[in-house]
């Protein structure tokens, strides 16, 4: 490649048309199950104001304070432009298309079960499971308050798992952070406690103490880590409530036969959780193991101008779902096939191909069919149908065209090729 040929952006990743069949998959399968269970898709921008993330998220996490793409727009006329953030996720974005959009607007029409999907940005040092431009299917529910929709999203998750071949090597991780005056009764215990070995935290943890301490329970530093087997838990800290709500997650949770660890230190990376948070993890991506995380976050629609709401969702991370399943062989081989059926074309037939093709395209739409364009030898067709990974092989020859027949090869089965009549193709291929 030429030093002057211009490359992408590093963490922005091309998709190709040999991996898109594995996202194709993907998708199309979370896509079933969701609709299955009732919920709709929505779209919102990749552009936000950002305004929207400092509140929604919150001023001192740090995919605010470190990791969005944000910038100044240009301005009109004497006008300054103003600051707007590639999306780094997508529940605040899905909250304010709520709102602007007036999907939220009473009480009688409040509940409403959505997906999307896209791109996420964050500017993150690129590693195995990490890009900065990233991929998530987000799942929100709103106008819901009791455990039964949370633990309705536990089981889509936990469907889509078994689905894929993947439940084996996934466990859910459960915790509650309370009410906001649970949280603060709690950060000052807590924000005494690590004051107390401040000097023995490592760097980026002493940082949180006066800014977001709950973020110190999630520290990767095997130190602090140890250090905090004697801090104080939030479960010491529950409202009634809370410690209700939390009660009857895991009940429902045991009754549809859900295992699940409670981790007291799961507290996720964004202020606007509140009581059930949930993880789905697993040991075989390495230090990525988060394949699935969310919980509820019954104050944000308030926060962001709307009247309160109670509410809860999910994000998972596409790239990181497509490394699992391909680390563990399950991917079906079938969807690499470009085609089902594919016709060769020998000699001077392209009008009768044209025809056959669309003939066969508009009365069976299910099938894959690609007809040999570019002309080439009977035997270089051949092979390209072989490489397409179609089942029939179709041949249409001068001979073929005059007598009204097609030649049916079978490329995966010992069964003998014959010869069938134009008008019978539909019959032969459904």
């Amino acid at each position: 490649m030429g030093s002057n040929n211009i490359q992408a952006v590093k963490g922005m990743n091309d998709l190709l048309p040999s991996e898109s069949p594995v996202w194709q998959y993907l998708e199309s399968t979370v896509i079933d199950i969701l609709q299955s269970y009732g919920y709709q898709e929505i779209r919102f921008p990749i552009l936000e104001k950002t305004a929207l993330f400092k509140r929604g998220i919150g001023e001192v996490t740090d995919i605010v304070e470190k990791e969005m793409y944000t910038f100044t727009d240009k301005g009109g006329v004497n006008k300054s432009g103003e600051s707007l953030t590639m999306r780094p996720e997508g529940t605040a974005s899905c909250v304010r298309a709520c709102e602007q959009n007036k999907l939220l607007f009473d009480r009688a029409n409040q509940v409403q079960k959505l997906w999307y999907t896209g791109p996420m940005f964050r500017h993150e040092r690129p590693q195995k499971g990490r890009l900065r431009q990233f991929h998530q299917i987000g799942v929100e529910t709103f106008g819901l308050e009791g455990p039964d929709v949370d633990v309705e999203l536990l089981l889509i998750t936990a469907k889509l798992w078994k689905e894929l071949g993947i439940d084996n090597v996934v466990e859910l991780q459960i915790n509650t952070l309370g009410t906001k005056e649970s949280r603060a009764n709690y950060r000052t215990a807590l924000v005494e406690f690590l004051n107390q070995h401040r000097g023995a935290l490592d760097e980026d943890s002493v940082s949180r103490i006066d800014r977001n301490p709950l973020r110190v329970l999630d520290s990767k530093n095997a130190d602090t880590q140890t250090i905090l087997n004697d801090a104080p838990t939030l479960m010491d800290y529950l409202d009634d409530e809370s410690e209700a709500h939390f009660s009857q997650l895991k009940s429902l949770l045991d009754s549809q036969g859900i295992a699940y660890t409670i981790n007291p230190r799961l507290v996720r990376g964004l202020d606007y959780y509140g009581k059930t948070v949930f993880e789905w993890v697993t040991t075989k991506l390495g230090a990525q193991g988060t394949i699935c995380a969310g919980g509820r976050y019954d104050g944000l629609v308030e926060e962001l101008g709307g009247k309160p709401t109670p509410a809860v969702g999910f994000a998972m991370g596409i790239e990181r779902l497509i490394l699992l399943i391909q680390e563990l062989n399950v991917v079906p081989k079938d969807i690499f096939r470009s085609a089902d059926v594919y016709l060769v074309v020998a000699g001077d037939v392209q009008e009768k191909a044209f025809q056959i093709s669309e003939h066969i395209r508009s009365s069976l739409p299910y099938i894959r069919l690609q007809m040999h364009c570019g002309g080439g030898s009977f035997k270089s067709q051949m092979k390209k149908a072989d490489k397409s990974g179609a089942e029939i092989a179709l041949i249409l020859g001068e001979n073929e065209a005059e007598e009204g027949v097609v030649s049916v090869k079978y490329l995966r089965e010992d069964k003998q090729q014959h010869s069938v009549k134009f008008d019978e193709i539909i019959n032969t291929l459904s």
